[in-house]
Order: C-alpha cells, then sequence, then structure tokens
C-alpha cells in the first residue's frame, strides 16, 4: 500500500512526544522507568524504584490491568529483510550490553499496540453488546510498522511506531476508539527494547542518529483482523493474558 494510505505524522503524536535529544546530553533513565521497567530488566540496579503504593508498583509488578490491544506478529515482523537488517545494527552497535536481551526475547510473543488501555483492574471488564456491535461495524483495516521511537516518558524503552490506514479520510483507530466511546488517541507504540541503564552521551549521540536514520523505515504491513483483550501483570506485559480474541467485521 502506498504511504499515503496510512494516516500521516503531522495527524499523529510521535514528532510532539519524543525525546528531546540535545547536542551532548544523555540519556537518563526516568522516573516512570525505574518504577515500571527497571525492577523486570535489572532488578539490582541502585535506582530501581522498589515500591509505589500509590501507583500500585512493587519492583514492576502490579494487579492485573486489562487493555484492548492489537496484537504483532513477532514471526511476520523478523521475516522483512529490513527489520533484520536494524536487529543486527542493534545487536552489533554501541548499545548492544545496554539492551534488556532476556526480556526482548520473552516479549517476542506478546508484542502489542494499546488502543484502549486500563479498562479494568483484577477481573477483565464485561464486553457490553454495544462494543460487539462495534467491533463488527469496524472493517479489518491495514496498518503500517515504521522506525524506531523513544518518547519524553519512560525514557529507556525504545518502541516501534504504528501508523493506521485511513478510512474515508479518517484514523481507522480513533474511529474504533470514538465508537467504544474511549478517548481518541494519536500515539500507537510498540515496545521492542528496554535499557538496563543510562547512556553515557556517546552512546546517546549514537542513538539519536539511529532513531533518526531509521525513522520512516517500514517494516511490516499487516492487517489487523481482530483485537485482543489483554491483562498485564506489569508494563512489559511479561506476565499477561488473552482473555478473549474480539475479531472485526
Amino acid at each position: 500500500m502506498p504511504i499515503s494510505a496510512f494516516v500521516p505524522d503531522d495527524h499523529l503524536d510521535y514528532a510532539r512526544l519524543a525525546t528531546p535529544f540535545a547536542p551532548g546530553s544523555q540519556l537518563i533513565l526516568d522516573e516512570a522507568y525505574r518504577r515500571a521497567h527497571l525492577p523486570l530488566v535489572a532488578p539490582h540496579h541502585p535506582r530501581v524504584i522498589r515500591e509505589d503504593g500509590e501507583r500500585g508498583y512493587f519492583m514492576g509488578r502490579h494487579e492485573t490491568i486489562w487493555s484492548l490491544v492489537i496484537p504483532i506478529d513477532w514471526q511476520a515482523l523478523i521475516a522483512s529483510a529490513a527489520f533484520r537488517a536494524m536487529q543486527d545494527e542493534m545487536e552489533t552497535g554501541p548499545l548492544r550490553d545496554s539492551i534488556d536481551w532476556d526480556s526482548f526475547k520473552q516479549r517476542r510473543d506478546r508484542l502489542h499496540a494499546t488502543i484502549a488501555g486500563n479498562l479494568s483492574r483484577g477481573a477483565p471488564p464485561a464486553i457490553s453488546d454495544e462494543w460487539r456491535a462495534a467491533f463488527r461495524a469496524q472493517r479489518p483495516f491495514r496498518v503500517a510498522l515504521r522506525g524506531l521511537f523513544s518518547g519524553n516518558i519512560n525514557l529507556g524503552r525504545l518502541y516501534l511506531k504504528l501508523y493506521p490506514e485511513k478510512r474515508d479520510g479518517e484514523n481507522a483507530i480513533r474511529t474504533l476508539q470514538r465508537a467504544l466511546h474511549r478517548p481518541e488517541t494519536g500515539l500507537y507504540v510498540v515496545g521492542l527494547y528496554n535499557l538496563n541503564d543510562d547512556l553515557n552521551a556517546t552512546q546517546t549521540f549514537w542513538l539519536s542518529g539511529f532513531l533518526s536514520r531509521h525513522s520512516q523505515q517500514e517494516w511490516l504491513i499487516p492487517s489487523v483482523d481482530s483485537l485482543h483483550l489483554l491483562g498485564a501483570r506489569d508494563d512489559l506485559a511479561l506476565d499477561s493474558e488473552v482473555a478473549e480474541v474480539l475479531r472485526l467485521g
């Protein structure tokens, strides 16, 4: 599909919410990452936030939170020669020892982009007749996975960017969110890599260039014909389950 078939960057939030890399700067793991991610990938790191009772975290884990997500097929992704080349560059480049490859391998079959988060806690939410009608009314749509993204929160996590298909000039994901009476969003990221420590200035400079070079590199254009009702007990979905597969169309 041509790039014009997908929602463009100026209608999404990737540029607005990206990490602001300044010359000579270092990427320092932020509080959100040290609370939710670092305990899972480097539990003995001295800056791990072990517990946050207000937010319900203990060593990166929390009660089950249920969300509606777009699943991403790892086997289809790794079949892309362009993606494999990027992956090889990451595995051999200056960040090779700064990425937690164990969690990367654990998460490969759990890759997803959230489109409606925090639907319930504990037990899965009941899916209403109205929601089921909305799923039936939404035809399957295409998405494009491109580049890598580092945001302005959760500094330490690197994502794939997901671009939804335009339907009658509209963002297909926002159309579905509107039908489900959920907040309409403009950022759909697929968590891929997790850092195990801060980056020094040399590593940060390399990462900034790496992100820029691969910004619009297209890895995969899958068809979304179903959504998963996903329950996770940590923000990496290492301990997660799918309660229901909800078909579109």
